[in-house]
């Protein structure tokens, strides 16, 4: 004999993507808080569209085609009336347990991994911007030739923050300072390269800016750049000549700020095309030692978190 009370006509959902598409949606979501805000914007949206579709099946299904009201029997001639069925039940009360467990089982899992994902993921977008460094005046710099600067590039940090540059007059281009700022990091290993050629360390000078003591030394890297570590070699350009490195030497962005050179964020090159002043820079985005950037080889490394 059927339920009336239709508590056992439950009608489980169908077989569906949509839980399919709502998990790419959450995947691609967390991948974009990491690579890019377009990316993050469109995984929320596949997620709230997946979503939102998921749940108007699952709720559908849960509620079940209404059953018709059943027929009054008719009463036979010497029995008493029957009384009346009791009105079919139109939300089972096990559908609403149901539904308030896992809306419950919901809040509280947000509660629980909303602050984890953020403590992960927001330490990626927050002070993420290279320091600017002051290293003194142009004058400081003779006109195409090269000066080893060592300096602190985050002087809050300490020593464990020190870098070097390589960094070259190349004069004047359209009425503007035009200088080579080249990274000693190896694009191998991030080794420290060093220059193919003499270093004057008596000439050397100590220029004190705002971002600290900056120690300019005169080089002449006539062989270019070479890492003591494992032969890889560059010209003087920062392109790979021989060796293991994958690309060419990074580099520094720069501005004329009161007369002064300043270096700000470093950003990747794949090769440089000419030289000094006239020179055309192949350059991407600051990637990793080792890393191809300009191949197909560059398709197998993991995308680079912003800079």
């Amino acid at each position: 004999m059927e339920n009336p009370r239709g508590d056992d006509q439950r009608h489980q959902p169908p077989p569906s993507l949509w839980p399919v598409g709502f998990a790419v949606g959450v995947v691609c979501l967390l991948v974009g808080l990491i690579v890019s805000w377009p990316a993050a914007a469109v995984g929320a949206a596949i997620a709230v569209v997946f979503g939102f579709l998921w749940a108007r099946d699952v709720v559908a299904a849960g509620r079940g085609p209404a059953l018709p009201e059943p027929a009054e029997p008719e009463a036979a001639p010497t029995a008493p009336a029957m009384p009346e069925p009791d009105p079919v039940e139109r939300f089972p009360r096990s559908v609403f347990l149901e539904m308030s467990t896992l809306g419950l089982g919901a809040v509280i899992g947000g509660i629980v991994t909303v602050p984890a994902i953020g403590f992960a993921v927001l330490p990626a977008f927050l002070k993420q911007h290279s320091p600017e460094v002051d290293l003194g005046p142009i004058t400081d710099f003779p006109e195409g030739q090269y000066v080893v600067a060592t300096f602190l590039r985050n002087p809050s940090e300490g020593e464990i923050s020190r870098r070097t540059a390589y960094i070259r007059n190349n004069g004047l281009v359209s009425g503007k300072p035009s200088f080579t700022c080249i990274s000693n990091r190896c694009a191998h290993l991030g080794c420290p390269v060093q220059p193919g050629g003499p270093v004057f360390d008596s000439k050397k000078q100590t220029v004190k800016t705002k971002n600290g003591e900056v120690d300019l030394i005169p080089a002449l890297p006539a062989a270019g750049f070479i890492c003591p570590c494992h032969g890889g070699a560059y010209d003087q350009e920062g392109n790979r000549t021989a060796g293991p490195p994958v690309r060419a030497l990074d580099r520094y962005e720069f501005l004329i700020r009161d007369g002064h050179l300043v270096l700000a964020g470093t950003y990747s090159v794949a090769s440089v095309s000419g030289s000094g002043a006239q020179a055309k820079i192949h350059r991407y985005q600051l990637a990793g030692p080792g890393q191809h950037i300009d191949s197909p080889e560059a398709w197998l490394y993991p995308v680079q978190p912003p800079h």
